[in-house]
């Protein structure tokens, strides 16, 4: 996501520039070739392109409304998965117990919970496109790490991890059958979040009906100077470029939302949700160490901008 509120004209600008250069070359070249040849004198009236202008708008809102519902859902699904972490540490530290072994159950707490934020990351890297063991290390045991290097799916071992775990605290009598089963439900809403998002990664918005609507454009923008240039003259110029951008920039914006997780501006902040997780586990592990001690953050660069 953009961290920038204050974002500037040539960024926004920037997204549309070669269509913009093409628009003004062709909005210059209808008025010269207007002015100064008799024979290219073609006017159309300005009610064509006004009512497949207003055909377009209802397309694009559509599109911008399905682009927006995808991008949302997502926010919704990570949103999710940061009540379900913090319910789940809540849990584990609060249902295992043992007068026994203290000792033993202090150190299955704090690497459960560890685990858990590794998955939050291993999560966010994976719909991105990138490692999704890069960095684990940093909060799993040297043996669970090198179990995940040899898995295809990091997500899904973490939560096998979990599960395998749980199996061991009941075994153990640090936990009784009713408190396994919730944490299961936990566990089980956690995998579906993770299925939610994979399933917006890996469904693609339509493209026949992307090109439909900027075939439309593309039509609207060669028709909008003959039926403005009888009644603007070299004013039509700046006409067709403000209305061409909007319209361009109403398509740009739909597109680029339709994918959050595409490690674009307008993704989902998976990272900084992550952050947010880690600070509230660690805060209920005692021990904000971990969380202070981390170099940086893992952030796309995109300009003057970072994907977070």
């Amino acid at each position: 996501m953009l961290l920038r509120k204050n974002i500037p004209i040539t960024y926004i600008f920037g997204k549309i520039k070669q269509e913009l250069f093409f628009v003004v070359l062709y909005a210059v070249a209808v008025v010269v070739l207007y002015q100064n040849f008799h024979f290219t004198r073609i006017s159309i009236p300005i009610a064509v392109p006004a009512l497949l202008g207003t055909i377009i708008s209802l397309l694009l809102a559509f599109r911008s409304n399905q682009a927006y519902d995808r991008w949302w859902e997502a926010r919704i699904l990570w949103g999710a998965i940061v009540n379900d972490s913090r319910s789940l540490a809540r849990q584990i530290m609060s249902f295992v117990d043992s007068p026994y072994a203290p000792e033993e159950v202090e150190a299955f707490k704090n690497r459960f919970i560890k685990r858990q934020i590794a998955w939050c990351y291993a999560l966010s890297q994976s719909l991105r496109g990138h490692s999704s063991s890069k960095g684990l290390d940093r909060y799993l045991d040297p043996e669970e790490y090198a179990y995940l290097k040899k898995q295809n799916n990091v997500t899904v071992a973490l939560l096998e991890l979990h599960a395998m775990d749980l199996k061991k605290a009941l075994k153990e009598g640090w936990i009784n059958k009713y408190q396994q089963i919730e944490l299961d439900k936990t566990l089980n809403a956690l995998c579906n979040h993770m299925g939610g998002c994979e399933r917006i990664k890996k469904t693609i918005f339509p493209v026949t009906y992307s090109k439909y609507i900027h075939m439309s454009i593309v039509l609207f923008i060669m028709m909008l100077p003959f039926g403005l240039i009888e009644y603007f003259g070299f004013m039509e110029i700046p006409v067709v470029i403000s209305i061409s951008v909007f319209f361009l920039l109403v398509e740009k914006m739909a597109v680029h939302l339709q994918d959050p997780f595409e490690n674009k501006p307008t993704d989902t902040p998976t990272t900084t949700i992550c952050r947010t997780i880690e600070k509230d586990l660690c805060q209920m592990l005692d021990d904000n160490k971990l969380f202070e001690d981390k170099a940086h953050v893992d952030m796309a660069p995109v300009g003057s901008y970072y994907i977070l």
